[in-house]
């Protein structure tokens, strides 16, 4: 009965979707979407630079131009919401007293994927790319797990944080 209510009232008003991580503590956490989020935020920025400049774009150009962009905005979101919950259903007291760091590292992550989407500047992008990294490894450490870093497969070939994961 009370379903047919809600779907009736659903029909005349919707409701709004929703979309999030698992508030129940799954335990599936895994900083590597953040990790991968800031490499393609990296090379959106290689290719923006690539660009000639807007004055001489063609209509194809900059149409590359703006997806490129929509690009870097979309996963500089990612780093931000994936960092996030991780922060914030995963981080605990133990954590914060072995890692000190965390609240300013969190924190500084937010700042720099923010400046990252306000401008094309690589800089900014790579030093986003080791504070994730520090946290990547921070998280793995924090569960006991050690870590290693190796390049990239894919462009932009920069280095990445990675659990050590025995086979």
């Amino acid at each position: 009965m009370l379903a047919k209510i809600l779907s009736q009232v659903d029909r005349r008003a919707p409701f709004a979707t929703v979309a999030a991580h698992c508030d129940i503590p799954c335990k599936i956490y895994d900083p590597i979407t953040a990790q991968l989020a800031v490499l393609t935020m990296i090379r959106m920025v290689d290719l923006l630079e690539e660009l000639p400049a807007f004055e001489s774009m063609s209509s194809n150009q900059q149409a590359q131009f703006i997806r490129l962009i929509a690009e870097k905005e979309q996963h500089g979101r990612k780093v931000k919401d994936e960092i996030r919950v991780i922060w914030g259903d995963y981080i605990k007291q133990p954590q914060l007293d072995s890692y000190p760091e965390l609240h300013e590292l969190v924190h500084s992550i937010m700042l720099l994927a923010s400046k990252a989407k306000q401008h094309i500047d690589r800089a900014v992008t790579i030093e986003l790319l080791e504070k994730v990294n520090r946290f990547a490894e921070i998280f793995w450490l924090s569960k006991g797990i050690a870590v290693y870093v190796a390049t990239s497969p894919y462009p932009p070939t920069e280095k990445l944080v990675y659990p050590k994961l025995e086979s």
